[in-house]
């Protein structure tokens, strides 16, 4: 039954329950990422908002430096979306079951290599940023656009600006007065329950994960990342086994 779960969760066959999960899923480990990479390098990763502002301000207080480390980070974040892209695509024409199971191997891998080496690269300079900017940026792009690409678009997981902005949607249509009009009536206002659950699960678990990856840089520092990268890989593996054992059997 796990296998089953797990083949389900990131294999090719989608269902509504199974983006659900990997998003809540992929939610708590970005705001793991995202809160622990603060605690080390002192800015949000996966806020691109924030990183777009920055390169603004720069420009306009004659700030180059800054405007410059904000580029490299946006510049990494689109570098991480389009690898996705890129391997998703490939994946598709080789007619891969683990199609969107590989960028999650590939960020597993990455996370884990950053666990080793996390300290040495935030010491050397890279696209203007520290090359721990530059990879987690990557990590949080290459994360959004697999969630994305899954759920065409309506879970995403590495930022919350649009998940609250539709909480409050969603509320303001719960509040909103139907005077005079019937259930029936196309005019009539209703709340989307559903959409609601899930944005708000949404923002607990990125919050709960903020929290985890918060506390464990804090004391145990960049190992924190092995657990992440092993949640990774038991959440993206079996789609990956699965082609590996067709690939074995057609030979």
């Amino acid at each position: 039954m796990p296998i089953l779960y797990l083949r389900r969760l990131t294999g090719l066959e989608r269902s509504l329950r199974a983006d659900i999960h990997l998003g809540l899923s992929l939610a708590f480990i970005a705001g793991a990422i995202n809160a622990g990479g603060f605690v080390v390098v002192n800015q949000y990763t996966s806020h691109m908002t924030g990183v777009v502002s920055f390169m603004a301000d720069g420009l306009v207080l004659g700030d180059l430096r800054l405007a410059l480390a904000a580029l490299g980070s946006l510049l990494c974040f689109i570098f991480g979306a389009t690898c996705t892209e890129l391997l998703v695509n490939w994946a598709r024409g080789k007619r891969l079951q683990s199609e969107y199971a590989i960028p999650l191997i590939l960020e597993a891998i990455l996370l884990l290599v950053f666990s080793f080496v996390g300290q040495k690269l935030h010491e050397h300079m890279g696209l203007f940023v520290s090359f721990t900017v530059m990879l987690l940026c990557f990590l949080m792009g290459l994360q959004n656009a697999i969630i994305t690409r899954i759920s065409n678009a309506v879970i995403r997981t590495t930022h919350v600006t649009g998940i609250v902005t539709d909480i409050g949607m969603e509320f303001g249509k719960m509040l909103f007065w139907n005077r005079g009009v019937g259930k029936e009536d196309e005019t009539y206002v209703r709340a989307n329950r559903g959409k609601l659950i899930l944005l708000i699960n949404l923002l607990v678990m990125f919050f709960l994960g903020g929290v985890t990856g918060a506390l464990g840089f804090q004391f145990i520092g960049y190992i924190t990342t092995i657990f992440i990268s092993a949640a990774l890989f038991l959440l993206a593996i079996i789609p990956v086994i699965d082609d590996f054992r067709l690939r074995w059997k057609k030979r």
